[in-house]
Order: C-alpha cells, then structure tokens, then sequence
C-alpha cells in the first residue's frame, strides 16, 4: 500500500505570521490546500494523512471538508514535536489500521511545497518500489561554501556532485521505522532530514529529479514568488 504523508507540523516562525504557514493564503486558499489537491490527483495513494499540530487538527479538517472533493480519503492526525517524529507518527497510524508491511510506502511531502508536480509525485512512487527510499533534488546552481566555525572557509565542495534536496522523500515505512529506532537518542536530536537515516546506516537512497519551480514557502519573500508561480500555472 501506498501512503501520502503531506508534514504540516511546523509553526512557521520565519514567516512572522500568528498562523503557521501553511495555513496562510495564496491564490485565495490556504497554501495546504494548494498541496493537498497535488496528491489528490494520484490515484495509487491508498490514503493521504496531513499530519499537523494538535490544535490546529480541527482547523484542518474543516478546511478540507469545505474545498476538497476527495475528502473521503484524507485522514488528519497529530504530529509530532520533529519532522522524523512526524513522519513516524504517520507509520504508527498505518500500523495501527493493520496495513504496515514490507511493501509498504510513505511519499513524505512538506505542505509547504504546493508546486510538486504529479511527474515528481509518480517517479518517487516507482523510485521507491524500486530502490526503498528516494529524494527528490535539484542540481546545485550557486558554489556551496562549508565553514566548520563560521568564520573561515573549510572547503569548497565539487559543484558537480551537489544537489539541492526537496520534497518528496519516500521510504519503504517498515525499513524507515527501524532504522529511525536503531538512531540513538544523540542521534535523533540532530537528524532533520529522513533521507539521511537511511544514509548514516549505509542503506542506498536514489534521486528523483526535481523542479526549480518546486519551492518550499519558508519566508514572506516567498510568498510573492508563489502568487507569480500560480499565476503562471492558471496561464497554461
């Protein structure tokens, strides 16, 4: 079975806003909702969970039962206090309804990314059948500096060999939850990113190729860049 896990946990603090972003509007709607219809145009997705803060569970359901036709598959559940506690709230879930086996697929999605494609939605499906994890990238375009203090220059990596990382993530859920449980607890403080446990254990993650137009609505600045991008997909 295949699962949608759109991650609407966050509060949008960079965003300056008393709601979290992803309940702010673009286009006349609320960004999630811009998201939630994406995968609504998949047809293999067995369920869609949005995953959100406790508070805002209600505020969601009301949201989606008033603009989504599909509502029937969409379920809306609590978040957890991490994007990896999230994400494992959503396997839980999905244990829970008796549908968590080795074959079992989460396409993990942030909210705030209302852009992806149904290209990018159907190549990690197939990726992920395939390989058992996957992310979606973009090629780097700017020179990527580290600094390990902050202050001067350790390296200036191959440009060549670096991609920006974007959303979908998708994992075989069985695999990911035990690798998350083999984490220890140092380890899970510092890992944002789910692709990278299965990174840190040696396990294989493939690419999917992803869209410059594929942003993340992190800043007000975005928000500008968003209405443009609507505007551009209405004109098609």
């Amino acid at each position: 079975m295949i699962y949608a896990c759109i991650l609407a946990g966050g509060i949008g603090s960079r965003m300056g806003n008393e709601k979290p972003k992803q309940y702010i509007n673009i286009g006349g709607k609320p960004i999630i909702l811009h998201t939630i219809e994406k995968f609504c145009l998949c047809s293999e997705f067995e369920e869609i969970l949005i995953l959100c803060p406790k508070d805002w569970i209600e505020y969601t359901k009301s949201l989606i039962k008033r603009h989504v036709t599909a509502s029937d598959k969409i379920k809306v559940i609590e978040g957890g206090s991490t994007r990896n506690e999230t994400i494992q709230n959503a396997i839980d879930y999905i244990d829970e309804q008796g549908n968590l086996t080795e074959d079992t697929v989460v396409v993990t999605h942030d909210a705030v990314r209302p852009f992806v494609t149904y290209r990018i939605i159907k190549e990690n499906i197939e990726a992920v059948k395939t390989y058992g994890a996957c992310d979606t990238v973009i090629p780097a375009t700017d020179t990527i500096v580290e600094s390990i203090d902050g202050k001067v220059i350790s390296q200036i990596p191959n440009r060549a060999c670096l991609y920006q990382g974007q959303t979908p993530q998708s994992f075989k859920a069985l695999k990911l939850r035990e690798l998350y449980r083999s984490l220890t607890s140092d380890e899970k403080e510092i890992m944002t990113d789910a692709a990278k446990i299965f990174v840190i254990k040696g396990e294989k993650v493939s690419l999917v190729k992803g869209e410059n137009s594929n942003i993340k609505i992190t800043y007000p600045y975005d928000l500008t860049v968003a209405e443009s991008l609507l505007k551009g997909e209405k004109g098609q």
